[in-house]
């Protein structure tokens, strides 16, 4: 046993080691870009639905204005969510070869996985915005907040904890999205699976490829719920 593990990670240690820090690089990227642009639709989504539902009986531009935002916010993230991700990343590969010069690799993984993990995100989002209990949102509009202070400084406050695990859940959806990118040179530790394990018939490439994959798992996973369980105020 000694001696496979020597042999083996001698021959493939380097290998696995590169297309894990890959796998991270590209996921945590693409995380981040996905939030940059998923959280300000989730909170659109949110704040115009409450702004519609608002106790008014003028109807005016503004519902107007508000009601055609949020069909049109609504109607981008349930396109976006209903296409596969498989799909979505062929689709996607001129406009990969586009904006990054190629179609192959960690860098034009990431934009697939950015645009995949958009819609994904602004629902977590909205569904963390929808945990806050409606009183505290009341109660801020009541003392005068603007719509900028009641994001700023109440919805996104409070809805920390459940931004941080759907952070976690992003990262983990990224993870598996990534090793379906192996199968058109993506990079990281689907692409080492395929073209290795897969490809060559090296069955103990593909276990520790997995073995890889579900630590990385965990791991996001438990440092997500603790981070959360800190910064829950609720708790202390």
């Amino acid at each position: 046993m000694i001696d496979y593990l020597t042999s083996f990670f001698t021959a493939y240690g380097g290998l696995l080691f590169d297309g894990t820090l890959d796998t991270l690089r590209m996921v945590f990227i693409s995380t981040a870009f996905a939030y940059v642009l998923g959280l300000p639709i989730g909170v659109g989504l949110v704040l115009t639905e409450q702004y519609l539902h608002a106790d008014t009986t003028t109807p005016g531009a503004g519902r107007a204005t508000a009601r055609a935002l949020h069909t049109l916010l609504g109607f981008i993230v349930n396109v976006g969510r209903s296409i596969p991700f498989i799909i979505l990343l062929i689709a996607l590969l001129p406009f990969t070869q586009f904006v990054v010069g190629t179609r192959l690799g960690v860098r034009a993984t990431i934009v697939p996985l950015t645009v995949g993990a958009i819609p994904f995100v602004a629902r977590l989002v909205e569904q963390s915005i929808r945990e806050i209990p409606a009183g505290i949102m009341e109660a801020a509009t009541a003392m005068g907040s603007t719509r900028w202070q009641l994001v700023t400084r109440v919805i996104l406050p409070e809805s920390v904890p459940s931004l941080i695990m759907g952070v976690a859940l992003t990262l983990i959806t990224l993870i598996g999205y990534s090793a379906m990118a192996g199968a058109v040179g993506g990079g990281g530790l689907g692409d080492i699976a395929i073209r290795y394990g897969y490809h060559r018939y090296q069955a103990d490439v593909m276990l520790w490829t997995i073995a890889i994959l579900v630590i990385l798992v965990q791991v996001i996973q438990t440092l997500g719920s603790q981070l959360a369980r800190r910064v829950d105020k609720r708790r202390l």
